[in-house]
């Protein structure tokens, strides 16, 4: 089983890599690590791409070999949504974590949430944890 995980470098980001880790370790799984850079950019793709690549790898530290992982980082593209559940299928995952916080629902109703776009969209199981 591949659980793929959404990471952010932020507390709920943290929180689904670490119950990611958790349940691929419990499952003798593979982790997929899904990293969507933000939309804006400026100046060089590739160096947000090494420097997103060297977030995860000090996130991923103290794994070990025990859990199998693969790296994946793409730009949102506009949609990170859309982004994370390609990614999901990409990584031929049967599972997605996702971080989340707490927001009114006022403030979803003005800026949406990815993470509901993620739950309503998903074609595998999403699994929300907060920090």
């Amino acid at each position: 089983m591949t659980v793929a995980v959404a990471h952010h470098d932020s507390p709920e980001g943290h929180a689904a890599l670490r119950a990611g880790i958790d349940l691929a370790r419990r499952l003798g799984g593979d982790l997929a690590v899904l990293h969507v850079l933000d939309d804006d950019l400026t100046g060089d793709v590739e160096a947000a791409r090494r420097d997103a690549g060297e977030r995860v790898g000090r996130a991923l530290e103290g794994i070990g070999d025990e859990v199998r992982h693969t790296v994946h980082i793409v730009a949102a593209g506009g949609d990170i949504a859309q982004a994370l559940i390609d990614l999901t299928t990409e990584a031929d995952a049967e599972m997605l974590i996702i971080g989340a916080r707490r927001r009114s629902p006022v403030g979803k109703l003005l800026m949406g949430s990815v993470v509901q776009r993620v739950v309503l969209d998903s074609p595998v199981p999403v699994l929300v944890v907060k920090p």
